[in-house]
């Protein structure tokens, strides 16, 4: 077995992807916005339309921090958002078909 302390980040920690971690974001994201739904009674729908107009936000200046600050040209950050701002748009949809 080869030393994996080299694999390790800063504290001892595994780093994880920025993508991996806004992908995260968006699910816990979207656990509070069911949540709030729940608590409120409000309907799903709703919730959802919200959430998915937040996460846009959420994903469109994590494309601009990647173009703008991180030096990603637009064609490489185009493909993380649509992933970033899929996946959890994609489940929530799929929870909420799974309500009605």
């Amino acid at each position: 077995m080869g030393d994996r302390s080299a694999d390790r980040g800063f504290g001892g920690h595994v780093p994880v992807s920025h993508t991996a971690q806004m992908l995260l974001g968006g699910l816990v994201l979207l656990a509070v916005f069911c949540g709030i739904a729940h608590l409120r009674r409000w309907p799903m729908r709703r919730a959802f339309a919200v959430f998915a107009a937040l996460w846009a936000l959420v994903a469109a200046v994590n494309l601009w921090v990647g173009v703008a600050h991180a030096g990603y040209a637009l064609a490489e950050e185009l493909p993380i958002f649509g992933l970033v701002f899929a996946v959890p748009t994609a489940l929530a949809w799929l929870a909420l078909r799974g309500r009605e």
